[in-house]
């Protein structure tokens, strides 16, 4: 059974990123889409999501991220994590807080910087702002005045990370057209800037911003170990005020966990079938265990308590100690330390089991 710290420190592995502070073992965090219940409602969504929030921080888990989608009302509420982020820092006292990802595509630099500076003056140091794109359906991003043809894209994208740090930290010179605007938030220091991304390009974004970088593995899984490759060989430190002096790195993954590996790889089979709808350009709510089943035409096999070295599924299922394991596998094969949940559950309370026993087996 996985039972805490690796063998060696973070600074002793040859592929290890550094972090704020030195840890023992691995970090989790959660980040949460606020999923709409079969026959529920938005309400019922966010409900579910201060539920656990309030669990994730009890149960001792890092960070607690929400995340922004659009035009997908009937299945996911998270839309707006600015807003979302507000009511949760209300609901908890002391777990970090954070969006994963605002959609920097669909907005102001300026106006990201200052909802993110009125989050840190509700929820002092504690805030993460998490910077990410993504395109939406066609209508979804003419309704948010988005444009979805920009000739150097990563270049925009880089600029506009820039520009929203610049503005958290006070950073644009006097001189500057933005020089005397300024960001309301409290005296414990600005939220943590991160890049977010699913592939080598955003790896490269924050390498050359020398940003924390937090891969999306349960979307590109194929492109974690070259992404975060690119992140440690390319990244330079940081000219930024909120950037890091060395590489710091974090996997999102797609898993759940439940008392055994066959009950855990039932509670997968939602995952499974959810992808399989998306590539169909079907949404919804998500189906239930006994649905995804049926339309999967079984139980998805259990998630191998050890991974091939080239291996890495989309999600991953297990019992305590087969999911702590196989967790571990996947955060040492890229060097990092943290690592943040992603589920796709039907039901709320084994969502929230499955935090628990995580939890528990990696003795958080």
């Amino acid at each position: 059974m996985w039972t805490g710290p690796t063998e060696c420190s973070p600074r002793d592995h040859p592929n290890r990123f550094f972090g704020e502070a030195p840890t023992s073992g691995m970090d989790l965090s959660l980040v949460d889409l606020s999923p709409v219940p079969d026959d529920g409602t938005a309400s019922d969504a966010f409900s579910n999501t201060v539920d656990a929030a309030r669990q994730a921080e009890e149960l001792g888990y890092r960070r607690f991220w929400v995340a922004e989608h659009h035009g997908r009302a009937d299945s996911i509420a998270g839309t707006t994590p600015e807003v979302l982020l507000g009511h949760l820092a209300a609901e908890t006292e002391s777990i970090r807080l954070g969006s994963g990802a605002v959609l920097l595509n669909h907005y102001s630099p300026f106006k990201v910087a200052e909802a993110f500076g009125v989050l840190d003056a509700l929820a002092p140091g504690r805030i993460d702002a998490g910077l990410g794109r993504a395109n939406g359906s066609p209508a979804a991003d003419r309704a948010l005045g988005t444009r979805r043809r920009v000739q150097n894209p990563d270049e925009d994208h880089e600029e506009k990370i820039e520009a929203v740090v610049n503005h958290l930290y006070d950073e644009f010179p006097a001189d500057h057209a933005y020089g005397d605007l300024t960001i309301p938030g409290s005296d414990e220091g600005p939220p943590a800037p991160w890049v977010l991304g699913s592939s080598p390009s955003s790896a490269g974004i924050a390498a050359e911003l020398g940003l924390p970088y937090c891969f999306a593995a349960f979307i590109r899984p194929g492109f974690a170990v070259h992404s975060l490759e690119t992140y440690r060989e390319e990244f330079r430190p940081s000219s930024l005020a909120g950037g890091v002096e060395e590489p710091r790195g974090m996997i999102a993954v797609n898993a759940v966990c439940a008392e055994t590996d066959a009950d855990a790889a039932r509670q997968r089979a939602v995952a499974e079938a959810t992808y399989r709808r998306m590539e169909r350009g079907v949404g919804g709510s998500p189906p239930t265990v006994e649905a995804a089943i049926d339309e999967l035409g079984g139980v998805p096999e259990p998630t191998p308590a050890t991974l091939d070295d080239d291996e890495w599924p989309r999600s991953v299922s297990g019992g305590p100690a087969t999911l702590a394991g196989l967790l571990e596998q996947l955060a040492d094969r890229v060097g990092v330390d943290e690592v943040m949940i992603q589920q796709s559950v039907a039901d709320h309370d084994d969502a929230l089991r499955s935090h628990e026993l995580l939890a528990d087996a990696v003795d958080l």
